[in-house]
């Protein structure tokens, strides 16, 4: 199933979650399924930015954005982890004032009923998702998977709480599990702020990575004789890599060119949209700089 396709069923699944559990949450007058219903909605939207995201992430390079559009990706990752930021505050403030004026839950089977529904749509949707995301490395659809995968633990703890108070008439454990349920899913979005935000920064690849990425180049030591001025960044499903290339005076163009293809050849085995840009320098012209 396409990209596309995915971020689409992702959209249907989440708007028919939200009206079920809005409506219910109403019925039962379960401060915890409303505010899972808002989380939810949150999903929806998320949904929504994921689906654009990719599209316009997709395009090609033109003469405004000749670095392509990658960036849209983390802009949308950033954005959604935002809103869910603003649920959880929601959360809280409507789960306080729950406290201070608490009522009988109605019809609670109905509300389990949903959640357990939401829970289970939710957890086959966020794996589809999540292995599209993690072999295409899209932020996106990664924190798109995401918010599938908390509403999964968030739905499942509000069933078990709707449970309890059916049981034990305590009224006060519905806004407990509310609160914590906002705790939850703000922690799991300020995670992902952390994935999502520093490369709209240009932050370099992480330290494991950039070790992979010169061991490639040092595979080939014996045709060039130092590398240096190493950079890395990313943006969306995109990585962005230069360095500098010393090479021998004696070696032709026709030579340097191939061992170029070479090295970026096997580094886009590695990182599959990896944009490689190598500048290469004879060796009369070499200064003594450190190859990290």
């Amino acid at each position: 199933m396409s990209h596309n396709n995915l971020t689409i069923l992702s959209v249907i699944s989440n708007f028919i979650i939200v009206v079920l559990k809005l409506i219910v949450g109403f019925l039962t007058g379960s401060v915890a399924v409303i505010s899972e219903a808002v989380h939810s909605s949150m999903d929806l939207f998320a949904s929504v930015i994921t689906f654009f995201s990719i599209r316009i992430a997709g395009r090609p390079a033109d003469d405004d954005h000749p670095y392509g559009h990658g960036k849209a990706e983390n802009i949308a990752g950033t954005i959604e982890t935002l809103l869910i930021f603003v649920a959880g505050i929601w959360i809280i403030i409507e789960s306080i004032n729950k406290f201070t004026n608490p009522h009988e839950i109605r019809l609670p089977a109905l509300g389990i009923a949903v959640m357990l529904f939401g829970a289970a749509v939710n957890m086959i949707i966020s794996r589809v998702i999540k292995r599209a995301a993690d072999k295409a490395n899209s932020v996106a659809m990664k924190s798109n998977a995401l918010h599938l995968y908390t509403d999964v633990f968030t739905s499942l703890g509000i069933a078990g709480s709707l449970l309890l108070v059916y049981l034990t008439g305590w009224t006060w454990l519905d806004p407990t599990i509310a609160i914590i349920t906002a705790i939850y899913i703000m922690y799991e979005a300020w995670k992902l702020l952390k994935e999502s935000f520093p490369p709209l920064m240009d932050q370099r690849l992480n330290k494991k990575e950039e070790e992979e990425i010169k061991r490639i180049i040092l595979a080939h030591k014996e045709d060039f004789i130092e590398f240096h001025d190493f950079r890395s960044r990313r943006a969306g499903a995109e990585e962005y890599i230069d360095f500098h290339l010393v090479v021998s005076s004696e070696m032709t163009v026709t030579e340097a060119h191939a061992l170029c293809d070479k090295i970026e050849r096997e580094i886009g085995e590695f990182y599959s949209k990896a944009q490689v840009l190598i500048h290469l320098e004879p060796e009369e012209e070499r200064q003594m700089f450190n190859i990290y």
